[in-house]
Formats: C-alpha cells, sequence, structure tokens
C-alpha cells in the first residue's frame, strides 16, 4: 500500500530509508479528476511490485515538497533510487507508462 508522505522531512527520510530500492512518488491532490482516477491502480502497482517503495505526496497538503520538486502537472509520478531523481516523469493519467517505467527502473 502506498505511503502517504506527512512533511518534508518525512519525504527525505522515506528516500533515505529505501537506499537503492526503487522508489515511486505520486504527487497529487483532492481536486484532480485523472488524479482520482490513477489512485486504486497505483495502488494495484503496490501490491503487484512489493519490491518498490510507493509514496504519495497530496500537493496541496505538502505545498513545498511539490515546489522544491518543480511539479506543474498532476498527477506526477517520480522515480528515484538512492535519493537520486530517475530519468523521465510519467505525467498525467497513463498506466501504461508508468507500468513500464517501473518496470524499467527495477
Amino acid at each position: 500500500m502506498p505511503y502517504a508522505i506527512q512533511s518534508m522531512d518525512d519525504f527525505d527520510k522515506q528516500l533515505e530509508e529505501a537506499g537503492d530500492k526503487l522508489v515511486v512518488v505520486d504527487f497529487w491532490a483532492d481536486w484532480c479528476g485523472p488524479c482520482k482516477m490513477m489512485a486504486p491502480k497505483f495502488e494495484e502497482l503496490s501490491k503487484e511490485y512489493t519490491d518498490v517503495k510507493f509514496l504519495k505526496v497530496n500537493t496541496d497538503d505538502q505545498g513545498k515538497i511539490s515546489e522544491d520538486q518543480n511539479i506543474t502537472a498532476l498527477p506526477t509520478f517520480r522515480f528515484f533510487k538512492n535519493k537520486t531523481k530517475l530519468a523521465d516523469d510519467v505525467v498525467g493519467a497513463n498506466l501504461t507508462l508508468l507500468t513500464e517505467r517501473i518496470k524499467q527502473y527495477c
């Protein structure tokens, strides 16, 4: 099940604890229709890919994280390993591309 980030310190801690494990972060908001559509799919992916850490950042509640990460569209799915951002984000409700990226980075 995806973990809901509570603060900037929490975000940093989760990335640190993941080590070299892939981390997928879902940047979303309550008012975002595509975000709501992807939420159950993101949860399903977290059950399927148990060797990946799945995090959720509510951009309304955690604006500082979103600002620091330069999130400009929702949903945005960002990938990290060893606290480092990996290549391309997946922007929008594109389950196929999200799944491909997870497989690519695992």
